[in-house]
């Protein structure tokens, strides 16, 4: 059980430095190696750097379908065989996709080190990209938006904010992306993304747990040097989003039962030094049962059965979410009303010192809980690699969120946190839509 004072915390991400190896491959694969040899097991990873914001208008959905269609077979593995393989080790895995990247795992006993990484070499050099295995992962993307998105009661929600909130930027469209992109998409089209984003000279291997670094590096010698680097040229967006000036909304009649507002305001990208205090915010506001909106909306007043702020990290300019679903009989504009002066409150008053403290705690544990598995600290030292280029932070990223200040926290509240830079939508049952 991890301490939650803030000392303790504090100390614990100090003395327990997590020491790592990196290094670049000929080909451009960047590799992070961090030993731990506490229990039998090793994490690998690989992080792409390829998200929905890579993709063209008219073919969005790429690199979800990608993250889907990687595991369909390689040139020496047969479809269906790869989550079977990896199982029958005594591991599993999964991936997952986001606006700025696809991450895949696998979490073996450490005695299957050299299967993950030849997995993972197969998938960069050889993965399957014909006919057969688009038209099934066609299917399965389809269904998975069907059920999760378009008929899951508020499942549209990201959908529709990041759809009002964004006007140029490529963040508009979630990454799950269109049926009519993927269904109109020709296997060319898909063999091109592959050949341009699965590469390794847009990947970073990292690997965490119960590994010898020597051998490990003889490894992924054997397994990656030979794979070649990308030829095409990896294409990064720089489209800058307008700043917004003026509020947008959005009424939305969805298959529920009981109301809910979203807001979300325009924020600077992660690693910023307002991200940090931004993130202080939403902790503030939503960190726990005892946070500010659950204590005041749906404890005190019981206006919501839910209520939280959820900060996207992004590696382009992002969103701060605020999202209440109301209680039986309770009217929309009085939930969002409610909301709203949860966050003039942070404007207008400095949170107390007692506030302060325990939230600067609440910073320490999360920073430390995070790390404290081997899958996590592969995952984190990625990230901090490619985002930040500095893996290092994995270390020390903390040391920022402590320099943030009480009046930071109303400072940013005070520049973000307005009317004229959000989108505001109201979720309301089918049953409320006016007839024509």
């Amino acid at each position: 059980m991890w301490v939650t004072t803030g000392f303790a915390a504090f100390a614990q991400t100090k003395s327990n430095k997590i020491e790592f190896t990196e290094y670049t491959l000929p080909n451009g694969l960047h590799v992070i190696l961090h030993q731990d040899n506490s229990t039998p097991n090793v994490a690998v990873s690989v992080l792409y750097h390829v998200g929905s914001k890579n993709e063209v208008k008219g073919r969005t959905g790429f690199a979800h379908f990608f993250e889907h269609l990687m595991f369909e077979g390689t040139e020496n593995i047969e479809r269906g065989q790869y989550m079977n393989m990896v199982q029958a080790a005594g591991g599993s895995l999964n991936a997952n996709t986001s606006f700025d990247r696809t991450y895949y795992y696998e979490l073996l006993p450490s005695n299957q080190l050299a299967l993950g990484l030849w997995m993972e070499a197969e998938r960069m050099v050889g993965a399957k990209v014909d006919e057969v295995g688009v038209e099934t992962q066609r299917k399965v993307v389809q269904e998975e938006k069907r059920m999760r998105v378009d008929n899951q009661p508020y499942g549209t929600i990201l959908e529709n904010t990041f759809g009002l909130a964004y006007t140029e930027h490529p963040y508009k469209i979630t990454p799950i992306g269109t049926f009519e992109d993927l269904n109109n998409a020709k296997i060319e089209e898909f063999r091109d993304f592959y050949k341009t984003f699965y590469v390794p000279n847009n990947a970073t291997l990292s690997i965490a747990g119960d590994i010898k670094i020597d051998e490990t590096k003889k490894l992924i010698e054997q397994y990656f040097a030979k794979i070649p680097k990308g030829t095409q040229e990896i294409p990064r967006p720089n489209i800058v989003e307008p700043a917004q000036t003026e509020e947008r909304r959005k009424v939305v009649y969805d298959n529920i039962q009981l109301p809910a507002v979203i807001q979300a305001y325009h924020i600077p990208a992660q690693g910023t030094e307002d991200h940090y205090a931004l993130s202080m915010l939403t902790t503030l506001l939503s960190g726990g049962k005892s946070a500010r909106m659950p204590k005041a909306i749906v404890d005190k007043q019981q206006k919501a059965v839910a209520a939280l702020s959820i900060p996207f990290p992004t590696e382009d300019p992002g969103l701060f979410l605020t999202y209440a679903i109301a209680n039986m009989g309770v009217d929309v504009k009085d939930l969002e009303a409610a909301v709203d002066a949860e966050i003039e409150l942070v404007k207008k008053e400095l949170i107390t010192e007692r506030e302060f403290q325990k939230l600067r705690n609440q910073m320490e544990s999360q920073f430390v809980q995070q790390n404290s598995t081997v899958a996590g600290r592969a995952e984190n030292l990625a990230n901090y690699h490619v985002y930040y280029g500095d893996a290092n932070l994995i270390n020390n990223e903390i040391d920022r969120y402590m320099k943030v200040t009480k009046e930071d926290i109303q400072r940013v509240a005070n520049k973000y946190l307005t009317k004229n830079n959000r989108v505001v939508l109201h979720y309301l049952p089918k049953s409320a839509q006016p007839s024509n």
